[in-house]
């Protein structure tokens, strides 16, 4: 598997974002709560939730794996272990890693609430917690993400400018994400901040598990409700799910086919970008988001502080004042794919532009 190959910095952009429920249990603090100072023979556990959105088995189980290695001399490894959308098996996996004696925990939920009590018996054995990409319930003891809110802000945004003066001439449909996501709630949050009031919201779905067939099934059933014809655009949480929305518009023969927005470039919505079958993406860089991640699980497995690589405190509904660090996102359209995902090597031009789509990378200039 390619490692993506970027630059990381080691703070990212200073946002704003409101806290998010009131605290019931006392804080993370910025060191382990283990008391024995450790070396480099560092063994960090890392569960993932699922294997269906390409990120996390493409980017970030390696890179997080290879900057463990980094900061350890060679000498630390993941344990990890993939839920595959499953919360019970999840907590399972994070029952055996806490057994097993692991140093620190990487941890993106699938079910943020469900996951606390793990995070409880990890707190209990002096293991520390990083909540990576969803903020989990329990006494974590870092958080690292993506500005959320932001996200879907871009989203409605970028949706907005597509459909211009024609906002109100239609329908457009919301196909939210899972609600068991955290994430997903301030997704919505952020699209509605932008396109409530300005355009008419015919139907509205939250997505089960982030499935692309489910999201095919709801856009099916919203065709056929709304009428195929009224429907001007779609706002797609992410990449993944607009795969199969499109394939549901295209399945019901519209001639032309609306914008639809998405979520994590992914090489296929990247591709869909370029052939004009969606019209964005959010790029986030996960290489910088793994490498935080990977060093405050490292640093809290050594009992050092999290200093400058956690600037802000945020809170979850069960935990005040969380360590934090959140990167910036970006809106990625036709006009910077050179400047995203080929300045990052995330992407090769050789990857992106396979006969297929060579003529539409020629037209846009991507080299």
């Amino acid at each position: 598997m390619r490692r993506a190959a970027v630059a990381v910095a080691a703070t990212a952009m200073a946002v704003t974002l409101a806290a998010c429920g009131s605290a019931k249990e006392s804080g993370g603090g910025t060191k382990s709560s283990g008391s024995a100072k450790k070396g480099d023979d560092l063994k960090i556990g890392l569960l993932l939730p699922e294997n269906q959105t390409a990120r996390y088995e493409k980017f970030d189980k390696p890179l997080i794996e290879a900057k463990v290695k980094e900061l350890t001399n060679g000498k630390g490894q993941i344990v990890y272990a993939n839920a595959k959308q499953d919360a019970t098996t999840q907590n399972q996996q994070a029952d055996t890693m806490i057994t097993n004696k692991v140093d620190a925990l990487i941890v993106d939920s699938v079910d943020s609430k469900a996951i606390a009590g793990s995070i409880k018996k990890a707190k209990q054995a002096g293991i520390p917690v990083v909540a990576f990409d969803r903020l989990a319930e329990g006494p974590i003891d870092s958080y690292v993400s993506f500005d959320n809110e932001e996200v879907g802000h871009v989203q409605g945004k970028a949706l907005l400018e597509a459909l211009g003066d024609k906002a109100k001439s239609g329908d457009i449909v919301m196909m939210n994400g899972a609600v068991t996501d955290p994430n997903a709630k301030l997704f919505k949050k952020g699209a509605h901040a932008e396109l409530d009031g300005k355009v008419n919201i015919g139907k509205e779905y939250d997505t089960k598990e982030w499935k692309p067939e489910n999201a095919n099934a709801n856009m099916e059933g919203a065709l056929s409700a709304l009428g195929k014809d009224k429907v001007i655009g779609v706002y797609s949480a992410n990449d993944g799910m607009a795969g199969g929305i499109i394939t549901a518009l295209k399945a019901a023969g519209l001639s032309k086919l609306p914008p639809v927005t998405g979520q994590d470039a992914e090489l296929a919505g990247v591709q869909r970008i370029l052939s004009g079958e969606q019209y964005m993406s959010v790029y986030k860089s996960y290489p910088q988001e793994d490498a935080i991640a990977a060093e405050m699980a490292v640093k809290l497995a050594k009992g050092q502080d999290l200093g400058s690589l956690a600037p802000k405190k945020l809170d979850s509904p069960t935990t005040k004042g969380v360590p934090s660090n959140i990167v910036p996102v970006v809106s990625l359209t036709k006009a910077n794919i050179n400047d995203t995902v080929i300045k990052d090597k995330i992407y090769t031009v050789a990857e992106l532009c396979t006969p297929t789509y060579k003529a539409a990378c020629d037209a846009a200039g991507v080299k």
